[in-house]
This record gives structure tokens, C-alpha cells and sequence, in this order.
């Protein structure tokens, strides 16, 4: 699958973000090292092209995590962006600005998962309105979910 047009994203901070117009294959990795790197359950990538991948905004800085893998993530504010080998490069699928329009296909590296993966969404949700009202009144920080002219703004 090969999906073509503008895909925008960036890092927490806004110090870092990208321009890609044409992806590949999205997908979710169970292997430890992205684990590691996103500090989650298991890293959500999609394949881009990179004669059509573009640094709008600095560049990730890089950790080389094994011998055939460099790791791409903001020098600033941590937020993992990229998987890089031979083979091309992948771009969190959560660092983009609209990331509910690329759903995971497949997963890589599925014998790693974690042992309680397949049953994580069967688990009690948790709702209240006090809770939703707390958060609700959160002030973000976070660079917005769009290309900006300057950031941080000025005061």
C-alpha cells in the first residue's frame, strides 16, 4: 500500500518536524529495542520515501541502537521519530499530525510481544466526570497538531 499527499508531523516541542508525501507500509513492532524507544507496549511505524520526506524544522538527533538500526528522536523534548537502516526509513506513526489516518497493517517482530498484548483492550475502563473535568482544564504546552510559522511563539 502506497499513500500519497501531504503528511505533517513533528515532536512535543515543535523543535523538530517533517513533511512526507508518500508512505508505505504502516505497522506496529514488538521487538525490545522499540519497546525501549517509545517507552511503550510497541513502536507504531510507517515506511516513508525519503526522496519525498522532508525536515521542515531541525532534525532528530540519532542513538544508534544495534549495528543496523539508528533511532531517530528530538534533541529537545525525547519524543521518538524515526527507525533508520538500510533499508530506508520509518516514521512514528504518532508523531503525525493526523495519525488516525494511517492504521497499523501488519506486526512485525509479533513473537516478541509482550504476553498480555492480546488481551490489553478486554481491560475495565475508567471514566468519571471529575476526571474528565480535570483534564479537560489541563493547559497544553504541546506544539499544535500543524505547521507554524515560528515556535515557540513569542510572548
Amino acid at each position: 500500500m502506497t499513500m500519497q499527499g501531504i503528511f505533517t508531523g513533528g515532536c512535543q516541542c515543535g523543535a523538530v518536524r517533517f513533511r512526507a508525501e508518500k508512505l508505505g507500509r504502516p505497522s506496529i513492532c514488538h521487538c525490545r529495542m522499540c519497546q525501549k524507544q517509545f517507552g511503550g507496549f510497541f513502536a507504531p511505524l510507517v515506511t516513508a520515501d525519503q526522496a519525498h520526506l522532508t525536515w521542515t524544522r531541525g532534525q532528530p538527533s540519532l542513538y544508534r541502537s544495534s549495528a543496523k538500526v539508528k533511532r531517530g528522536f528530538c534533541g529537545k523534548c525525547g519524543t521518538p521519530l524515526t527507525y533508520q537502516s538500510d533499508e530506508g526509513v520509518e516514521l512514528a506513526i504518532g508523531a503525525f499530525d493526523h495519525p488516525e489516518l494511517i492504521e497499523p497493517e501488519i506486526q512485525v517482530n509479533y513473537g516478541k510481544r509482550l504476553p498480555w498484548i492480546d488481551h490489553l483492550f478486554e481491560k475495565p475502563q475508567f471514566s468519571s466526570p471529575e476526571h474528565e473535568a480535570k483534564w479537560a482544564a489541563v493547559e497544553s504546552y504541546q506544539h499544535p497538531d500543524h505547521d507554524t510559522a515560528e515556535w515557540p511563539p513569542k510572548d
